[in-house]
């Protein structure tokens, strides 16, 4: 009998104990949300964010971690929401996302407030600049808006073209740019002659494009986002505009090239390195890293998918792994001081070599490029050509 309770109790233990350490690891999985554009005017920047995200092991900083994907249509409200369910209900450490400028600012106020990291997969300044207030939270990885301008004025002044005429998206992603090229344009010998605006979801830009006909610029700088930015791009070949044309990296996706068709031959852009990894000199920095991560691209989406926002996904989940790594040594998931911990981490890059750029960020600077971020390439056949 005693041998029975003894063996009884042997089992009750193994079970509690059993009990416990499921608890345990439960309790010990990071938890990372994402939140990105997957319908609505994003979408073509966010499904590929999500496959890349997918090729991602089930882990970071070798620890197993839980990510729960969450869509906002491409909408600031919905974004806001999701970043509370996401704090309410998963308790996340981490948010990475949006696709979007401004539903990455409607995020980093709700995480923010609340001491949660987010990595924005978006372009704009505002999402970190001023560093104060939730901002503190906010880390972006896509260039500044001066360093990719001043390339475009750069390529320009080779070919000795004077003036400039901008349209661009009415949003946080279109404004930010549209400032940096009127303060940085007078610095540069290049004349701003006229700028539009247009909505992300118009059908036309017709008057827009006419009005900056008359100006008769060298070059026309569209400052979009998406497929977005085929619009104007598509009205200024047909109405006949023979001057050149430049964008943003916010388009560069292969549904920006099926769009926009035999209208963009000839355009320029100015892109993160790893959408032209295989073409880049030796010498560079990133292209080791651009390249292996293009072969895992290739092989799950195919190379006439390539994307540079799911490349920037991988960006931010090479970081979080870093990130995570580190603060693992000092603090455990579900905790205040291991979100604090991811932050802290993340401050303290230096020379982070990423497929977008090369990462040295402070609690000043939460991008943290430099010019090796951003290079000129030329849309022709719809394919992307590096420019050296």
């Amino acid at each position: 009998m005693k041998s029975i309770q003894r063996t009884f109790k042997k089992l009750k233990i193994a079970a509690v104990s059993t009990l416990l350490m499921g608890t345990l690891t439960a309790w010990a999985d990071i938890h990372v949300g994402v939140i990105l554009s997957l319908t609505g005017p994003g979408a073509s920047l966010g499904i590929p964010e999500e496959k890349i995200i997918q090729l991602w092991p089930a882990e970071l900083g070798g620890q197993k971690a839980k990510f729960t994907v969450l869509n906002d249509n491409s909408d600031t409200s919905t974004a806001s929401k999701s970043a509370m369910r996401l704090i309410a209900e998963n308790k996340v450490d981490l948010i990475i996302g949006s696709s979007l400028t401004p539903t990455t600012l409607a995020i980093v106020e709700v995480a923010g407030a609340e001491k949660i990291p987010v990595i924005s997969l978006a372009g704009g300044g505002a999402i970190v600049l001023p560093q104060d207030g939730v901002r503190k939270w906010a880390f972006k990885l896509s260039p500044t808006e001066a360093i990719s301008t001043n390339r475009v004025f750069e390529h320009m002044a080779k070919d000795k073209l004077k003036t400039m005429a901008t349209i661009g998206v009415a949003n946080s992603y279109g404004d930010g740019f549209l400032k940096t090229v009127e303060a940085l344009s007078v610095h540069k010998g290049i004349k701003l002659v006229g700028s539009e605006k247009y909505n992300a979801t118009d059908q036309t830009v017709t008057s827009q494009v006419l009005k900056l006909m008359t100006t008769n610029p060298d070059a026309v700088y569209i400052l979009s986002s998406g497929t977005a930015g085929a619009l104007p791009h598509i009205e200024l070949v047909q109405r006949g505009y023979k001057g050149r044309i430049y964008q943003t990296q916010g388009v560069a996706n292969a549904d920006f090239l099926r769009v926009g068709g035999k209208a963009l031959d000839g355009s320029f852009m100015t892109v993160a390195p790893v959408l032209v990894g295989d073409q880049l000199p030796d010498s560079s920095p990133i292209k080791k890293i651009a390249v292996d991560f293009l072969k895992k691209s290739d092989a799950a989406v195919g190379a006439q998918n390539r994307s540079l926002f799911g490349a920037t996904a991988w960006d931010a989940l090479l970081i979080a792994d870093h990130a995570t790594k580190n603060a693992l040594k000092t603090a455990k998931p579900g905790t205040v001081e291991f979100r604090s911990a991811i932050r802290d981490a993340m401050e303290q890059l230096k020379g982070f070599v990423g497929t977008n750029g090369v990462y040295t960020m402070s609690a000043q600077d939460h991008n943290g490029v430099n010019e090796l971020s951003q290079v000129m390439i030329k849309i022709e056949n719809g394919k992307w050509i590096y420019q050296p």
